[in-house]
């Protein structure tokens, strides 16, 4: 990843406040893509999309963060980096790939949308819990076999 890809992944993040409107968060989302395995999809040398992804095992990943600028939504960006991500994954022999997201119980059109995008990329729910996270944005756990 370029040196400048963390600065424009932060950028991205701030462009999406319907998904990333906690100051805290997306500093600490920062400090992940600049320590963790991070990819870019880039359209005419502008990077539109990013996903980091955090090891926790030899048998499971999880991506910590994604984002894609929202004039690319629906136009297979995020999903072509889930799919890359997923073969790399794959030939790492890596088994399980998690993402954790607003759950459902707490209603919000935005996630509901982005858990209808990871469910058509295969992901199921596992869990959802409000101890992860907090009361007010219960963490839902989704996960796919690799």
């Amino acid at each position: 990843m370029p040196p400048e890809a963390a600065q424009a992944c932060e950028q991205i993040l701030r462009a999406l406040p319907e998904w990333f409107g906690i100051e805290e968060a997306i500093v600490s989302y920062r400090k992940d893509v600049e320590k963790m395995p991070t990819w870019v999809a880039v359209d005419n040398d502008q990077i539109i999309g990013f996903l980091t992804i955090r090891h926790h095992n030899k048998y499971s990943a999880e991506i910590q963060v994604m984002g894609v600028l929202k004039e690319y939504h629906y136009k297979g960006v995020g999903r072509a980096l889930v799919e890359h991500i997923e073969k790399l994954l794959q030939e790492q022999k890596v088994e399980y790939l998690q993402v954790k997201t607003l759950g459902p119980s707490r209603e919000c059109h935005e996630y509901k949308l982005t858990r209808r995008s990871y469910m058509s990329a295969g992901f199921r729910p596992l869990e959802e819990s409000t101890k992860m996270w907090d009361e007010a944005n219960p963490c839902l756990i989704m996960v796919k076999r690799l």
